[in-house]
């Protein structure tokens, strides 16, 4: 018999209804040829600190544990919020165990979810249930209809053949337990407030800290531009120079305009181009997930949510993807899914382009598309019929029968070996595929010009005004997530609507692993940053909230960096993990080393020093009242805090209070030289603190 392990009750469900003519029992269905069970998703995970050697016996945290480095990562069944395994969790086990090893089972079928996950979820139930001596095969469906399980029963592989897919999965988990487990612990002992660290949620965080930041602290700057919008032929014709003048400049600038106002501007060049405007392509997750939340504000979570759910009814491919492509070898598949599209009415033609099927742009999975079964759109809710329907409709637009036909006009105007001024303009000729997806390009109609007309100017002084950065948006940010070494630049944003962007860029990070996080876990971290109060997302602007504040600052206090390099190196050495370039206990080490660096305690003369101690550290005692001043959240504070108002507080000018400085301050009343201060005009300077006769903290600057 054949043991199918599905990682869903959903998904073994399907593979029940595909297979047909299957007895339920008590958690598996049976017939003559096959048993089919199934997990709840994980149903192991990684042991805490407190199951390894490097513990003890006590299960307060404490610095004693840390950091723990296991030389082997254990796992135990999945526990509840009370640290007991979950009696649901244990009944399955159980029963997947038992048939693990029933001896009329000759094979395995894992059928986790097709991705890094799914792969180590299954095989995980099956090494703990010690299995041996029986093959193991695996099921890798790109989505979930009849058809596509039957068809993929007959061709699995030996589950081995994606040993490399499971050896990312498990160095990606050991790794993401390493930094989480160990910085956490640390950063929460160090502030007394439970502050979660971790590879990936602390660079997403410090993204929209770092922006929100530079909107708070941006300070406006008036400006001006020389502008002209003149009447010529009955028409309005706005010419924008690219000269920019402070207000100190307004002379220069008005000299300018003179000077400009004195020269013709003349028509010299105008093409008039017919073209074809190709469509977008098909959706990855994340650019799905960031239409979904520029055009309809539906949050990450959500949207995932509900593509998730309409691949476990079979409507749509696998949707955890990071391809906008398709496979060569599902050309037939998708010529079978045109087929049923035409015949409910729609213009499709299958179209063999580079452009659509690209092997070289696909990782693990295919672009999301509908599949051959098509829902009744009474079944589904609004949101479900709204995502659906934007799969589809791109779907379609990408195969449209017609083309989309428009017309590009360039008029170029020359002032003399002065400024050369362009204007552009596209209109949409035959609507093609712009039918069922709007186009990026928006229709801009030009001034009827020809070559040799003189354009009638008067330029003038308009004031502008610079303005701050933007919010991160839904999209922004994936787009930031993507490619974070990529800069946003106006030429990217025109080139990508006007369909003239290379992607090979994106797609070489995304293969390199220098993106934060993935497809498939993008979402969830965000999400638990949401959780955690850390940012705020309101329609589909993410926001900085304090507890972010103060969870990047004081990671910036401890001396913690999480950047976006440190993040992409070992995102860079996973996928080596994948390649075979690198095995999973050389990766898990490059973890060590560097979150080894945040505990090496690292001698440095008490003018640079930064450390600042342990929430409850006693630091000395309070000139004011005679109790003791001890380490808290955001200072060192007198223990009467109620009566007593006294504090050091561990930033000041920019620049951290080490314990070492405080206890100092309290002895003897002024600390050390202490370097690094910054002013207000953002200059540097060193200098002493100390009280005066009121126990006023001021600086010193004698030396």
């Amino acid at each position: 018999m054949i043991l199918i392990i599905a990682e869903k009750p959903s998904l073994a469900r399907n593979i029940v209804s595909a297979i047909g003519n299957m007895k339920k029992k008590d958690g598996y269905y049976e017939n003559d040829t096959y048993l089919v069970s199934w997990a709840f998703g994980h149903l192991f995970s990684l042991a805490d600190i407190e199951d390894y050697e490097c513990s003890g016996t006590e299960t307060k945290w404490k610095m004693d544990n840390l950091p723990c480095f296991p030389k082997k990562f254990k796992f135990n069944l999945k526990r509840n919020n009370n640290k007991e395994v979950d009696s649901g969790v244990q009944k399955q086990f159980q029963i997947l165990k038992s048939l693990c090893n029933k001896e009329e089972v000759t094979s395995i079928v894992n059928a986790g979810d097709s991705d890094r996950e799914g792969e180590i979820i299954v095989r995980l139930i099956i090494e703990n249930a010690s299995v041996k001596e029986k093959d193991i095969f695996r099921l890798w469906l790109p989505d979930q209809t009849a058809t596509t399980i039957l068809e993929e029963l007959k061709n699995m592989k030996k589950d081995s053949e994606y040993d490399t897919l499971a050896n990312e999965g498990f160095a990606r988990m050991y790794i993401d337990w390493l930094y989480g487990v160990n910085l956490t612990r640390y950063a929460t002992l160090k502030t007394g407030t439970l502050l979660r660290v971790g590879r990936v949620i602390i660079p997403i965080v410090k993204a929209i800290y770092d922006r929100d930041m530079a909107i708070r602290n941006f300070k406006p700057e008036k400006y001006y531009g020389i502008v002209s919008n003149e009447e010529t032929n009955g028409e309005k014709v706005e010419l924008n120079s690219k000269e920019k003048f402070s207000f100190k400049e307004k002379e220069k600038a008005l000299t300018l305009c003179e000077k400009y106002n004195e020269i013709p501007a003349i028509v010299q060049d105008k093409k008039i181009k017919k073209d074809t405007m190709n469509p977008p392509k098909l959706y990855s997750l994340t650019k799905l997930q960031n239409y979904l939340g520029k055009k309809y504000k539906i949050p990450m979570n959500k949207s995932l949510q509900i593509v998730q759910n309409l691949y476990e009814n079979g409507y749509i491919t696998y949707p955890r993807t990071n391809s906008e492509y398709l496979a060569v070898r599902e050309k037939d598949k998708i010529k079978s899914i045109l087929s049923t599209i035409k015949k409910i009415g729609y213009p499709v033609v299958f179209k063999d382009k580079k452009t659509i099927f690209d092997d070289a742009k696909i990782e693990s999975h295919s672009a999301i598309t509908p599949t051959y079964k098509i829902p009744d759109k009474k079944i589904l809710t609004e949101d479900e019929f709204l995502i659906y329907q934007t799969i589809f409709k791109r779907f379609v637009a990408v195969f449209c029968k017609e083309e989309c036909c428009v017309e590009k006009t360039e008029i170029k105007i020359s002032m003399e070996g002065e400024e050369e001024f362009s204007l552009k303009g596209t209109i949409i000729k035959v609507p093609g595929w712009t039918k069922f997806e709007e186009p990026s390009t928006k229709d801009k109609i030009l001034p009827n010009l020809n070559i040799g007309d003189q354009v009638n100017i008067n330029f003038t002084l308009k004031e502008k005004e610079t303005t701050p950065p933007k919010h991160y948006t839904i999209e922004t940010l994936n787009n930031y997530l993507m490619n974070p070494f990529k800069e946003d630049k106006k030429e990217l944003e025109e080139k990508m609507q006007n369909g003239e962007y290379d992607d090979e860029e994106d797609y070489k990070a995304i293969f390199e692993g220098l993106e934060l996080g993935t497809d498939a876990t993008r979402t969830g971290i965000i999400d638990n940053a949401k959780k955690s109060n850390y940012i705020d997302l309101k329609k589909d602007v993410y926001t900085i909230l304090p507890d972010g504040i103060f969870l990047i600052e004081s990671l910036i206090q401890m001396d913690i960096s999480m950047d976006k390099y440190k993040t992409s190196e070992l995102g860079k050495a996973l996928k080596k993990v994948y390649k075979e370039e690198m095995t999973i206990e050389e990766s898990v080490f490059l973890a060590c080393e560097e979150i080894s660096e945040v505990f090496s305690k690292k001698e440095v003369s008490i003018e640079k020093d930064k450390d600042i101690g342990f929430y409850g550290d006693v630091i000395g005692i309070c000139p004011l009242c005679g109790n003791e001043v001890v380490k808290n959240r955001y200072a060192y504070g007198c223990k009467d805090y109620q009566n007593c108002k006294f504090k050091i507080s561990t930033q000041i000018c920019g620049r951290t209070i080490s314990k070492r400085n405080a206890e100092m301050l309290l002895a003897q009343g002024i600390t050390s030289t202490i370097e690094g201060f910054i002013s207000k005009n953002g200059k540097t300077f060193q200098a002493k603190l100390k009280l005066n006769q009121e126990k006023k903290i001021v600086f010193d600057f004698t030396s």
